[in-house]
């Protein structure tokens, strides 16, 4: 049974979605941000010798590729032309554009969240040079998938992850431990060596998460988003649930 949960991310500003699971299901949840993002200045960028504006798209797969983009752009006075499209890999990063731009639906896309809905709605603009934004380092699926089927694809190196200091947390007393990005399972890597999940239950949240969970030889017992729970606290409820079911039956 889930009793402590240790959510890889800060805690929710606002409404918290989590709150609501504590109290429904007396639950412990420990928030906790797994790496920290250090921004790469215009003077380093300029370094790879990328020119914005060469550019006729920009593929987001993240609201921290937005962030850094538009403040990369801003350092360095660039305007970026109203013809730019911008390719998001879900709706929910798709929305975050507008808090650098008005949102027109002829120049802003969402794929679904996979790489391969990505590769669908780039057929179109097949021959565009197109531009990604990433984190230093960063192995890319979608970049490499898309380098694959021929596509005109540059990456620019914006911004650097880092990862946190956890060794105060005593991680194996944890039920469940929840998981948003690669980085956060190099992080519990980088921090805990030695670690072996046993009993703990993981939850991943997206396919570049569970790609390196599954690298790493973990089990993933939860996944999000999926057909019946859109979000990670609705998927956590659903499992809570089918294991009150199964118990019932088992009993």
């Amino acid at each position: 049974m889930i009793k402590k949960i240790l959510v890889s991310q800060p805690r929710p500003k606002g409404k918290n979605p989590y709150a609501d699971l504590e109290n429904k299901y007396n639950l412990e949840i420990t928030f906790r941000k797994f790496f920290d993002i250090q921004a790469i200045n215009a003077k380093e960028f300029r370094k790879q010798k990328i020119n914005i504006t060469d550019f006729t798209g920009i593929i987001f797969p993240s609201r921290t590729a937005i962030d850094h983009f538009f403040r990369l752009a801003d350092e360095m006075k660039i305007t970026v032309p109203n013809t730019m499209k911008y390719f998001c890999m879900n709706e929910q990063i798709a929305l975050y554009l507008q808090k650098y731009t008005v949102y027109r639906k002829r120049r802003i896309f969402a794929a679904n969240g996979t790489a391969d809905s990505m590769l669908e709605l780039l057929e179109k603009y097949k021959t565009e040079p197109l531009l990604i934004p990433l984190s230093v380092g960063h192995k890319s699926s979608l970049y490499n998938k898309l380098k694959k089927n021929k596509f005109d694809i540059t990456i620019a190196e914006m911004y650097k992850t880092i990862s946190a200091d956890l060794k105060d947390i005593d991680i194996n007393s944890f039920d469940l431990i929840v998981f948003f990005s690669p980085w956060g399972v190099k992080a519990l890597l980088d921090n805990f060596p030695d670690f072996e999940q046993g009993d703990t239950l993981i939850a991943s949240f997206g396919n570049e998460t569970a790609k390196a969970l599954k690298k790493a030889g973990f089990k993933i017992n939860i996944k999000a988003p999926n057909k019946h729970a859109p979000s990670m606290p609705m998927a956590i409820e659903q499992f809570i649930m089918n294991q009150k079911v199964s118990e019932k039956t088992n009993a």
